[in-house]
């Protein structure tokens, strides 16, 4: 398998492809698939390298603070990548916001929400200052209209994350300890969500949220075309504001 530095720089070549202004927009979008099934490869060796016994990985959690405005649609990004790598997410709320988010994992897939949710935020936030509604619809809010762009954003990386990794451990052809990957994944799932009710499993889930606006079209086309490399946590480490 590729080490770590060799992986990331596979992918950083395909997001040059992708962001070349001379590709197509079917061509830059399987360059970003490309890129997210190598990031979930990433995800299969570590889980597999651990059931082996020929690494170590433990379950632990990670607090993350989450900033105004839009905080809990921010919140709702980061389930959104933390679910689809095995990961779980406790928010803590205040008044109608969240201040932080704690995300129980693997420690090697906490490591990849980390990278993956520091860079699709940047992302999101940087768009977000951009984007307004059409003026003919019905005098909407930017909020309400920023809100369910955020929406149609997560749930579009929730979406092509989520693939990725079914692929990544369905298209796995090695064993450890006499298991496949998809059911060595399947454990350390369970394994989590099994830690995670031991420390919360009496809370309550929050009730579904209603959202009004209509940006949800345009926030997951881009959403769909967002750049999923990690490396580029390493050139940016916090989100723009949105104004």
């Amino acid at each position: 398998m590729p080490d770590h530095d060799t992986l990331l720089e596979r992918v950083r070549k395909l997001l040059a492809k992708a962001e070349d202004p001379a590709v197509t927009p079917a061509e830059a979008e399987l360059y970003n698939t490309k890129a997210a099934q190598l990031i979930a490869r990433h995800g299969i060796d570590n889980a597999m390298l651990a059931a082996s016994g020929q690494s170590g990985d433990d379950i632990t959690v990670l607090k993350l603070p989450i900033a105004n405005p839009y905080s809990r649609d921010k919140a709702s990004l980061l389930t959104s990548i933390a679910y689809p790598l095995r990961c779980r997410t406790l928010l803590h709320r205040v008044g109608q916001g969240v201040e932080g988010v704690t995300v129980f994992g693997f420690r090697t897939d906490l490591a990849r929400v980390e990278l993956l949710f520091t860079s699709l935020l940047l992302q999101a936030s940087t768009q977000l200052t951009r984007v307004r509604p059409e003026e003919r619809v019905f005098r909407e809010s930017l909020a309400a209209y920023r809100r369910t762009w955020l929406h149609g954003f997560a749930r579009a990386v929730h979406e092509r994350l989520t693939l990725a990794e079914e692929n990544a451990a369905r298209t796995y052809s090695d064993v450890a300890g006499g298991k496949s990957a998809e059911l060595v994944v399947r454990d350390r799932t369970a394994l989590v969500q099994q830690a995670f009710d031991r420390e919360y499993g009496d809370l309550r889930s929050a009730a579904p949220r209603r959202l009004s606006g209509s940006g949800y079209r345009e926030g997951h086309r881009a959403g769909t075309r967002a750049n999923l490399d990690p490396a580029a946590l390493g050139r940016r480490r916090s989100a723009l504001p949105v104004r």
